[in-house]
């Protein structure tokens, strides 16, 4: 079943983002690492591009990504025009200390002193975005939680006389293109529980844990996985951990939180969900299934005729 999730107050931060990018020079999009494309939300680059703002692009949660995987994205991004890709964890200080400097360095017009370095942060609900905000101000200021869409509207702040920050509430879009995008949204907890099934979710995290990361489910779970899709995954982990429910089946709800939560937490390891290669092979996909669709649809007209 497609994921869509897009909650009413976000057309409202929608259209104050694009008041608010009126008057800033550095949008600072935050990204999660393990799904760098698929959390980044195409309207922001769509009004990013449209007042020519410069973007620095944040792969957070880097300490739970695939190193190799992370580095292949970080070129991949840093290749795009006005763009600067770095990957770090909002959680660490000295992560967190780099952020104004390269700001500075996609605004050189502001090291003139005379007016702040002014920043944007954005992106998707529970990516980080305030736990960045937090740390660069080194207080407090805006809501940080474990469920999206904490902050609802905008928080601004000062780090110095030289720079200015504005946070911004998690925003999705309207429709999600790919259905696969969804998935791996509601497997890192971007997109509300009331809008997804978590056995389909965790079914599709454990497809691709299978198809890259199989020793991390032996290791976490002591089962072998020869043979297993991702309903058998489900299955084995709810034996595991004695998942049961009154009636003796298995609690296939709960070992699916089960496996949610440990890719959440880190637990599974260093966990990548989607590569640049894996990207180009989903959409690419994704196209010939629309084009073999919209011919199946046009092949009863062109026979009538």
């Amino acid at each position: 079943m497609p994921i869509q999730w897009f909650p009413g107050h976000m057309t409202s931060a929608r259209k104050k983002a694009r008041e608010a990018m009126e008057s800033i020079d550095v949008v600072i999009e935050v990204v999660d690492a393990r799904l760098p494309e698929a959390s980044c939300n195409p309207l922001i680059h769509e009004m990013r591009l449209f007042r020519q703002r410069p973007c620095l692009k944040i792969l957070n949660k880097a300490d739970l990504a695939d190193p190799a995987v992370t580095a292949a994205w970080l070129e991949y991004f840093n290749r795009q025009p006005g763009i600067k890709a770095v990957a770090l964890s909002c959680k660490k200080p000295a992560d967190v200390a780099r952020v104004p400097g390269l700001c500075r360095l996609l605004a050189p017009h502001r090291n003139d002193n005379l007016k702040p370095l002014r920043m944007m942060i954005m992106g998707i609900p529970n990516v980080g975005k305030s736990t960045l905000m937090n740390a660069l101000l080194k207080r407090k200021i805006s809501a940080v939680g474990d469920e999206p869409a904490v902050t609802k509207n905008q928080v601004r702040g000062d780090i110095d006389l030289r720079h200015s920050l504005v946070d911004t509430p998690g925003m999705m879009w309207p429709k999600i293109e790919f259905d696969s995008d969804g998935y791996m949204l509601a497997a890192s907890h971007a997109i509300g529980r009331n809008a997804v099934i978590d056995e389909e979710v965790a079914t599709f995290l454990a497809e691709v844990l299978l198809a890259r990361y199989a020793p991390n489910l032996t290791e976490r779970y002591g089962f072998a996985t020869a043979g297993m899709d991702g309903v058998a995954i489900v299955e084995a982990v709810a034996k595991r951990r004695a998942m049961r429910l009154k009636g003796g089946g298995l609690d296939l709800e709960k070992a699916s939180l089960v496996l949610l939560q440990d890719y959440r937490d880190g637990k599974l390891g260093r966990i990548s969900l989607e590569t640049p290669e894996t990207r180009t092979v989903m959409i690419s996909e994704h196209r010939a299934k629309v084009a073999a669709a919209v011919k199946d649809e046009a092949t009863p007209d062109a026979q009538a005729d």
